[in-house]
């Protein structure tokens, strides 16, 4: 396959990239990630998994499928497109880790532009295994398919996101959530370290596994959701939320900057950073040992091609 990065065109062999111990420096740290990722798919990483191009052409000349990660600006991801499909043979699949932008728009001056699929993975996407893949107006349920088989290959979870729309599913949700902890700091019912803690303890651990819906389903015992929505329907009409954003001002802009750094304190974002990728691979451990297998666990599978 081939990753496209801002300034650098890099290949890579088919292996998924799991995380742990913190690296010495960029390049050492990401073989520590490489090795553990490769280990948990039962794989191991070989040597050279890497190469570095120095342009669009000699990297997608030869690969089997291209995924693009250059910076979210629709111009630019158009221009890529245009020039990696100009090099690529004709039925590589084409995707962007695009996080919101539209694939009609970004296929618009693609070569053959039935391959072009959205294929937006979450950070961190060395350990996380979700990856939306959506096709524009001129996208082919074919090339759905082979992203959607690669990906998993690769150790990841396609989801198929079944209309054309901006954002996609994820990060409508982050945003909504966002929207809301905005405006709790913006009229000084919460600080930034009192949002966190009300996810981290209490909701969030849920929906680590069971997501919102299955949590309230399953909380609510026998009858499941139908009891839930007969019993909480009525609140849905109480004025709870306020999902448009807050206008953001330089005072609501400072308040949320200082409760972040308030929360972090003394620790530096790097070793964070490490801790946070140990954790998320203990949950997802923990996940595989105690709650429902893939197949059982109610991901809605999408087609897959090899």
């Amino acid at each position: 396959m081939v990753h496209t990065l801002p300034g650098e065109w890099t290949r890579r062999q088919h292996h998924r990239s799991g995380a742990r111990r913190g690296g010495r420096n960029t390049r050492e740290h990401c073989a520590d990630l490489a090795d553990d990722g490769a280990k948990r798919l039962g794989g191991r990483r070989e040597p050279g998994a890497a190469t570095f191009c120095s342009s669009i052409a000699e990297a997608v000349s030869d690969a089997d499928f291209v995924q693009e990660n250059v910076p979210e600006r629709e111009e630019v991801k158009i221009a890529v497109f245009k020039e990696a499909s100009e090099h690529a043979g004709e039925d590589v699949v084409l995707a962007s880790s695009s996080s919101g932008l539209l694939p009609s728009r970004i296929q618009s001056e693609t070569r053959n532009p039935e391959r072009v699929v959205i294929g937006h993975p979450f950070s961190p996407l060395y350990i996380l295994p979700l990856v939306e893949v959506m096709g524009g107006e001129k996208t082919s349920e074919e090339a759905k398919r082979k992203a959607a088989g690669y990906y998993s290959r690769i150790g990841m979870r396609p989801l198929h996101v079944r209309n054309e729309i901006d954002a996609y599913i994820g990060d409508r949700l982050q945003e909504a959530l966002w929207h809301e902890a905005l405006h709790l700091v913006n009229d000084g019912v919460a600080t930034i370290p009192e949002i966190d803690a009300a996810i981290t303890g209490g909701p969030g651990l849920r929906w680590a596994f069971m997501g919102i819906a299955m949590a309230w389903h399953v909380a609510a015992g026998e009858g499941g959701m139908r009891v839930n929505m007969k019993h909480f329907g009525p609140t849905l009409e109480l004025p709870w939320t306020k999902l448009k954003a807050p206008k953001l001002t330089d005072e609501l802009i400072e308040a949320v900057s200082i409760g972040c750094e308030e929360e972090t304190g003394d620790r530096h974002w790097r070793e964070m950073e490490e801790r946070r990728d140990q954790c998320l691979l203990k949950i997802m451990d923990v996940i595989d040992e105690y709650w429902y297998p893939a197949g059982r666990d109610g991901w809605p599978e999408m087609q897959e091609e090899g």
